[in-house]
């Protein structure tokens, strides 16, 4: 009888780096999250796509970036287009997603793309780098994932991802180096874009900031964090300071004709060059403000309430009826639109909060 056949055996990468990566991007072969802006396994993107979810996805969750992608890849289907679109139409389709610096660079860089490179994006680290509102994460994410050349992403995910698996004690971010240079000892040369985003999602789904599902990672036999039982721990981040409380108030003027009063915010700065409900500056002592014009102003019940990067803010608001005399003293700059459109307007989440509070204050008041 002719002796059995052995089971054949997994082969292993000489160096063990080179199996870890082996191991993730068959996890990811499997395992990878099914992305409007992600190909196949060894697929192909345009570098478009891959630069304009990459800018959307920049301190912004997954979910609520897959409604804007689409939208703008509707609107804009290519780098050209968005070029060639109006700066105010771009920021008023943003409208929502937040870090509207993003948008105004996003509209720059694509100026620049259509203009000086004839609407294509370089294919280098450097390259990308020099143009507007690409830094190193967004220059390496493009480079391996669009044009599938070797390059070292990290981002929110990785960190945490790096820092179990090489059991990193030393708090965030003082650490950022030292776990680049992890980062860039298992990042392998081959299927660099499959790879790159193969660790964001491993930290996006299974090496979560909280209850880790360590049985079902692909890297669990190696991680030194899961072996010293503290991988929940990790990364460590030094803790922040109170986030300081401003206050200002808004003023929601209405026309005879039902039209609301938008100006637009200042091209520069927070929320530049948005539409907004006119406030008062947002201070950190109790506000007191004058009106943009008088009137009979009456203050409606309630707070709106919203948290930026750096601060928290309160807004009062007060609503007035203005005579046509008022409307002409507000000078030519106030953008009167209708209240069924205000919605559509393309207002910031902040001045959306203001704009449902002062429409359900006033259907109560009334």
């Amino acid at each position: 009888m002719p002796p059995a056949k052995s089971r054949p055996s997994r082969k292993t990468a000489a160096n063990p780096h080179d199996q870890l990566g082996q191991d993730l991007l068959h996890w990811y072969d499997r395992h990878r999250r099914r992305l409007p802006w992600r190909a196949l396994p060894g697929g192909h993107v345009p570098p478009y796509a891959v630069w304009l979810s990459e800018i959307m996805l920049q301190q912004t969750t997954v979910t609520a970036v897959k409604p804007y992608f689409e939208k703008f890849l509707g609107l804009w289907p290519t780098v050209e287009d968005l070029a060639a679109a109006p700066v105010t139409d771009v920021m008023r389709e943003w409208a929502g997603l937040g870090y509207y610096a993003r948008a105004r660079n996003l509209h720059k860089c694509a100026g620049v793309v259509a203009a000086e490179h004839g609407g294509v994006f370089p294919e280098t680290e450097d390259g990308l780098r020099a143009l507007p509102g690409i830094g190193p994460y967004t220059a390496a994410a493009i480079t391996a994932i669009a044009f599938g050349k070797r390059a070292v992403v990290v981002d929110g995910n990785v960190e945490r991802v790096m820092a179990r698996m090489f059991k990193v004690t030393e708090p965030l971010p003082g650490c950022k180096e030292t776990l680049r240079a992890h980062a860039a000892d298992l990042t392998p040369e081959q299927r660099a874009g499959d790879y790159a985003q193969a660790v964001m999602d491993l930290g996006a789904t299974v090496c979560t900031p909280k209850s880790p599902a360590c049985v079902i990672c692909p890297w669990s036999h190696a991680c030194k964090a899961r072996k010293a039982g503290i991988a929940e721990t990790l990364p460590r981040k030094i803790k922040k300071a109170d986030v300081p409380l401003k206050r200002g108030i808004a003023y929601w003027m209405v026309r005879a004709d039902g039209c609301v009063a938008l100006t637009r915010r200042p091209p520069k700065g927070l929320l530049g060059g948005m539409l907004e409900i006119p406030s008062s500056a947002w201070l950190k002592q109790t506000a007191h403000s004058t009106p943009p014009v008088q009137a009979k102003w009456r203050a409606l019940p309630g707070i709106v309430m919203h948290t930026f990067t750096h601060f928290r803010l309160e807004l009062a608001v007060e609503a007035a009826d203005l005579t046509a005399a008022q409307v002409k003293k507000l000078g030519p700059d106030v953008i009167w639109t209708p209240l069924d459109e205000v919605g559509e307007a393309g207002l910031p989440s902040v001045m959306a909060k203001v704009a449902a509070h002062a429409m359900a204050s006033i259907g109560v008041l009334s």
